[in-house]
This record gives structure tokens, sequence and C-alpha cells, in this order.
């Protein structure tokens, strides 16, 4: 099959190109706040600079430019293969890029500057929240009109997480951002108090389960057997793995707000869904983990596959740590220190970020007719220097956020307070000093990423994009 001409693999190749920039943008801001945080002075007093403008810059740039344009980009690239038809719409396609890149250049520019919600995950003010949802029916407009055109009558289940990603998070834009706009640059939402918590919870853990969860399950299930060489170790568990966790995930969120003005039986409901969950999702990563049966012997020689399997091994850690960290008792230790952050960047820097690394290293030198990327040894020093600052960036903040927990709900015989919180934070400061290594360490492999897939890219040797890829 020729799949040049048959396939629109132009957004595609767009889309892969800024994963690359906008992971190395991402994670610098996260170094950033990272080392301002063990040296506050190096916001030199600007208000743009500052950590609280920064941090949701560096959330927004990860997770919605990297891992949005990864997602908009294999979902492309894998809803063609699978279903042998060319993109619907093409314009439509092409606006979806112009317009996802510029919302996440607006949130580039309106975050420093404090325009804000102030809403996790959900910053960014209602002209761009409008922007955001236009864009996005527009994205599925393209994926399900590709899907109604399809010349084989079986969807494949990759399609059915992108598909389910698609729709699901459209849900939770709309009805979390649903506010008044009082000025250009502000708004105040609808809800108010406690229904505004739940509802801002409902949409931040489903942000985790659908766009950084499902949608990049719906990337494994392609890019793993493609790249193992070897069929999905069971197809009938990865259709039960589909219903039963978008089946649970919708009902989590209230985890995130134990101990708070939440009903309790509505903190109970969603550790209860959490624990449940922990079932599909090693499900799903047990299927990933045995597709390579057979093949395990490729991993000694292709830095790929390491990473999309160390990358299943994170998702497995992560969604234990999950269900584990919402049992309220765990809770009571966990809930706003800095095990927190090392629970999310596990899977982030882990889950998210190692699959999406190997899944673009797969892909790049098929959309640009290449045999194989520049360098495998570089690839290979990526791995390692990823896997090492993600171990690093974890443990060091498990460690701190458990020693802040202790710190905290320690008691004299009086009943007064052990440690004051100056203390707590005197004895996190070396955590911080090592996490800022761990993020170093992923950022400069980063950067090695960057060079590889330019020298990919500028090398003059094409081969027939049908060897590559014929299927």
């Amino acid at each position: 099959m020729d799949t040049a001409s048959t396939y629109n693999d132009k957004v595609v190749r767009q889309f892969s190109i800024m994963v690359v920039i906008w992971g190395i943008v991402g994670m610098l801001v996260g170094i950033i706040i990272a080392a301002q945080l063990i040296w506050p002075v190096l916001n030199f007093d600007l208000p743009f600079l500052t950590y609280a403008r920064l941090r949701p810059l560096h959330t927004n740039a990860v997770i919605f430019a990297f891992g949005g344009s990864a997602l908009i980009a294999t979902s492309y690239y894998v809803v063609q293969r699978t279903c042998h038809a060319r993109l619907a719409f093409q314009k439509l396609a092409a606006f979806t890029f112009w317009g996802w890149q510029t919302v996440i250049v607006l949130a580039a520019i309106t975050l420093p500057l404090g325009i804000t919600q102030s809403k996790e995950y959900a910053e960014l003010e209602w002209p761009i929240d409008l922007l955001i949802a236009v864009v996005w029916v527009a994205y599925a407009i393209v994926f399900f009109g590709t899907i109604a055109k399809r010349q084989i009558k079986h969807i494949y289940v990759a399609n059915w997480f992108y598909g389910a990603f698609i729709l699901t998070v459209a849900v939770l834009h709309i009805f979390n951002n649903l506010a008044v706009p009082v000025t250009l640059f502000k708004s105040y939402s609808i809800y108010t108090g406690v229904v505004d918590a739940m509802m801002q919870w409902w949409y931040g853990h489903n942000a985790v389960g659908f766009f950084l969860t499902a949608g990049f399950l719906g990337m494994m299930y392609y890019f793993v057997p493609k790249q193992a060489g070897r069929p999905v170790y069971s197809y009938r568990l990865s259709v039960v793995h589909f219903w039963s966790l978008i089946a649970v995930y919708m009902w989590a969120g209230p985890h995130h707000l134990h101990y708070t003005s939440l009903p309790d039986w509505a903190q109970t409901l969603g550790m209860v869904f959490s624990i449940i969950l922990l079932a599909p999702s090693w499900g799903g990563m047990i299927n990933g983990i045995m597709t390579m049966s057979g093949a395990w012997h490729k991993l000694r020689s292709d830095p790929i596959l390491k990473f999309m399997i160390v990358s299943l091994s994170f998702y497995g850690m992560s969604t234990f740590e999950g269900p584990m960290m919402s049992i309220k008792t765990v809770n009571a230790l966990s809930h706003y220190t800095d095990w927190t952050i090392g629970h999310v960047h596990s899977g982030a820097l882990g889950w998210v970020a190692m699959m999406t690394i190997g899944t673009m290293y797969c892909l790049i030198p098929r959309l640009y007719n290449k045999d194989g990327m520049y360098s495998t040894r570089l690839i290979d020093v990526h791995f390692w220097t990823s896997t090492i600052g993600v171990v690093l960036y974890a443990v060091a903040l498990w460690v701190a956020g458990i020693t802040q927990g202790l710190m905290w709900r320690a008691v004299n015989a009086d009943g007064t307070l052990t440690y004051s919180f100056v203390e707590s934070l005197k004895q996190t400061y070396p955590y911080y000093g090592l996490r800022l290594v761990g993020g170093l360490l992923f950022f400069s492999g980063m950067l090695i990423m960057a060079y590889n897939v330019w020298k990919t890219i500028s090398n003059t040797k094409p081969v027939p994009v049908a060897v590559l890829d014929p299927a």
C-alpha cells in the first residue's frame, strides 16, 4: 500500500515535531520551579517568574502541549492505519493543529501574566476555553468521521480508547468551565463552595483518567504490538479492560477531597471506586507487558521497547499507588504532602512521557520515510537518563512526603505539635535537591531526543515507507 498517497500524514508530522518542542519547553519550566523551591531568589522579584505563575504554565505545557500533541498525532496516525481510510475533513484536521498550537501559545502568555481561573488543570480564562472547545469538537469530527468511512468493519481497540478520551474530555472541559464572563480576562464559575470543589475534582481526576490514561492506553495498544512485532496478548482482555476502566474511572474524583467539607458518603464513594479501579488498570498493564511474550529477547537490542515496557511498569505502579493513597487512613498521612507530587510525576514522567517518547521514536522514522532513527545508541542513552531521572524524582518526593506527613501529625504528651512547619520544611530541602537532579536528567534526555529527531529528519537517505509500515 502506498501510504504516502493514501493517508494524510502531514498533520501527524506537525504534531509529532511539536511533541518534542513542547516537551522541552514544559520540562524546562519544571526545572526552573524545582530550582525556585530551593533558591526562591531565582524569581528575580519579577511577578511573571514567580512559582505561583510558572507552576500552572508547567502543568499545562507538559499535559496539554506535550501530551495533547502526542495524543492527537498518534490518534490521527492510528485511526487511518486501522481503518484503512484517509483522515476525514482535511482542512478541519489542519485547523486542529493550528488551533491547538494557538491555545498553547495563549496559555504561555496569559498564565505568567496572572490571568487565571485558579482551577487545577483548568486555569485558562473563558475566551481560551471557548477556543479549546471549538478545536476539540473539530478534532472529534475528524476522528469519528474517519472511523465512519473506514474500509474495515472491525474497530480496533486502540480507537475505542482514543474515542472515549475525546468524548469524555469534551464533557469534562465544557461542564467544569461553565462560567459568567465579567471582562475579557476574568470570569466567575457558576458553581460555588463545595459544589465547585466537587466539579473541579470530577474534572481534575478524570483529566488524569481519560487524557493521561485512556488516550495513552490507545497509544499503547497500537504501538507496543507494532514495535514488538507481536499481536496483543489478549484481545478479549483489552475489551474488558476498556469497558471496566471507562465505567469505573468517572467515580473516583472525590478521593481528592478527603477530610474536607464534602459529604462523607461522597468521599467514601470516591475511595471505593478508586480501589476497584486497581483491577482494570492492572489488567491493561499486564496485557501490554505480556504482549512481549515470545519477543523478550528484543529488549536487549531495542531501546524503544525498553521505553514502552518500563512505561507500562510505571503505569502499574502508579495505578497501585493511587488507589492505596485514596484509602482514608493512608490519605490522612499523604494529603497535602510531596508524596502526592511524587505519585503524580511517577505517572506523568514514568508512564505518560516514557510511552510518548518510545512512540515518537517508533513513529517519526515512518512519518519521514526513514530506515529507523539516526542513532539507536542515543535512544539507549535517553532511556537511561529518563529512567534514572524519574526514579530519583519519585523516590525523593515519596520520602519527602512521608517525612512531612509524620512530622505534621507528631504531637507531644500535652497535645501540642512536636515540630513547627519550618522544621518540616528544613527536613524537606535535601529531597528538593535530589528532585532537581532527577528533573535535570529527564530534561537532558529530551535534548538528546531533539538532536536525534533532527538528525533523523535531515538524513537524505529515505526508504520505501511501505517497507516500514505496510499495515
